[in-house]
């Protein structure tokens, strides 16, 4: 294989609300933390444990910026993907640092809320929640002779 292939698939719980810029251009970015866990039972203790990991999560994706700005608050389950990216800046010290990001890009990437509003009501006081919208059925003849229903969309 010749290609390489740099995906990351999360499903986890934003650590706080998302912080919005918007560029000189006009872009939105958005960034936000993210954290998954782990549990498990100690083999020796029997103890339940749990390790959390955090990531750093940024949106270049304008359609996504607009939907994370709007609906994403802190302890929301979401469903992202992305791809790896480390960036190299120095610190006011004047000492390199490095930073891993999950980095949603302009076309790639997909944000997917997992949580229902009565799931993440409480101390969400105020926030609006998307809701779902009801597609009416529609009938068409499929050129066989009968009728089906057309729930699917056309990808492009």
């Amino acid at each position: 294989m010749s290609g390489s292939v740099n995906k990351v698939i999360l499903v986890g719980n934003l650590g706080k609300d998302p912080e919005v810029r918007t560029t000189q251009g006009g872009q939105k970015i958005v960034s936000f933390p993210l954290a998954t866990s782990d549990t498990w039972n100690d083999k020796q203790s029997g103890d339940r444990r749990e390790r959390t990991e955090w990531h750093r999560v940024v949106i270049f994706n304008d359609r996504l910026a607009d939907v994370a700005e709007r609906f994403l608050r802190k302890g929301r389950k979401v469903y992202l993907e992305g791809a790896l990216q480390t960036r190299k800046w120095t610190d006011q010290s004047g000492q390199e640092r490095y930073t891993t990001e999950v980095i949603v890009e302009r076309f790639r990437g997909e944000l997917v809320l997992l949580d229902s509003r009565s799931d993440n009501e409480s101390g969400q006081g105020g926030h609006q929640q998307p809701q779902q919208q009801s597609r009416p059925q529609q009938r068409s003849n499929d050129g066989w002779g009968s009728s089906s229903n057309l729930d699917d969309e056309i990808p492009f």
